[in-house]
């Protein structure tokens, strides 16, 4: 992670760290200012909720993998998405002890899952965005949602995932973007791959 690009990485490292070895709600201004090395005064005020630390995280995140996404970068939506989110992966790797445990976490505490939810569907617009897909409007808050869906899954796996070429967890993600492909075509969503139809496309 860079921090010279933000320097809030060292905190959200922290944080993480904090969360693998207690989870969640072991999570304290106390073991934080521990871990972090930041007066405990001036963390309260900068993050006056643990959500705040969750949400400078997924900005932290987002920012890595819009730093990678090269404009006009070609190929197929569904080519682009995949490669954004691998490199979104890539960008959560500093942080997997403690994203495996807050995940786990996550599904059975549906007050989290809940709180979450919103910091998902922004870190997924902004994904889409990387990739070049319209966020835009109803039909992009859908697709959105949809992807927070495959996100979730990819997330899960990679978490479990111990090989260095990370086969599993690249496997888990095209099936789960064929299946967000179905549904999205199913919905009037898609042209076909991830996509809505061009502007200049007449009917048959």
């Amino acid at each position: 992670m860079d921090t010279a690009a933000n320097p809030d990485a060292p905190l959200i490292e922290a944080l993480f760290r904090v969360i693998a070895d207690h989870g969640w709600r072991g999570v304290t201004v106390t073991r934080l200012s521990v871990a972090s090395g930041l007066p405990a005064r001036e963390l309260v005020d900068r993050f006056p909720s643990r959500l705040d630390l969750l949400r400078t995280f997924a900005d932290l995140v987002m920012d890595e993998v819009a730093r990678g996404t090269v404009p006009g970068q070609g190929g197929t939506p569904r080519d682009r998405l995949f490669d954004v989110l691998m490199r979104g992966l890539d960008a959560l790797a500093p942080f997997k002890p403690g994203l495996k445990r807050l995940m786990t976490e996550m599904y059975t505490d549906a007050v989290l899952f809940g709180r979450m939810a919103p910091l998902f569907q922004r870190s997924m617009e902004r994904m889409l965005d990387a990739a070049e897909i319209d966020s835009g409007g109803l039909k992009g808050r859908l697709r959105a949602t949809g992807l927070t869906l495959v996100w979730i899954r990819v997330v899960n796996a990679w978490s479990k995932d111990s090989s260095e070429e990370l086969g599993p967890t690249m496997a888990a993600l095209d099936r789960a973007l064929e299946r967000a492909e179905q549904a999205a075509r199913s919905f009037g969503l898609a042209d076909g791959d991830l996509a809505p139809p061009p502007e200049d496309a007449t009917p048959a």
